[in-house]
């Protein structure tokens, strides 16, 4: 069956950097995009980041155009979301998705 696995959180001061990743499993990761979402206590689910099934196109929330960057590895089964100069208000749990398929998340805290 179809696993998205979401690692790499943590707790980061303002202006820190993380990456996080998300492992998959039972598809052809290959042929399907990749999406990055993330939801803060009491908000909404958010659309991050996405990235075409071969790597060459991504698209991102203004609210994150510069300072993150969606990348895959797909000999790894692999998506990653590298962010720096991160705010307060970045803080949330990042879940990865694709298709009609979400991981469960991991969570990202920013503060001093």
């Amino acid at each position: 069956q179809v696993q998205l696995v979401e690692s790499g959180g943590g707790l980061v001061q303002p202006g820190g950097s993380l990456t996080l990743s998300c492992a998959a499993s039972g598809f052809t990761f290959s042929d399907y995009a990749m999406g990055w979402y993330r939801q803060a206590p009491g908000k909404e689910r958010q659309f991050v980041a996405r990235i075409s099934p071969s790597g060459n196109i991504t698209f991102y929330a203004d609210s994150v155009k510069g300072r993150f960057t969606i990348f895959r590895d797909n000999a790894k089964k692999t998506v990653y979301l590298q962010m720096t100069s991160l705010k307060p208000e970045d803080a949330a749990i990042y879940c990865c998705q694709t298709d009609q398929y979400w991981g469960r998340g991991t969570q990202v805290t920013v503060s001093s």
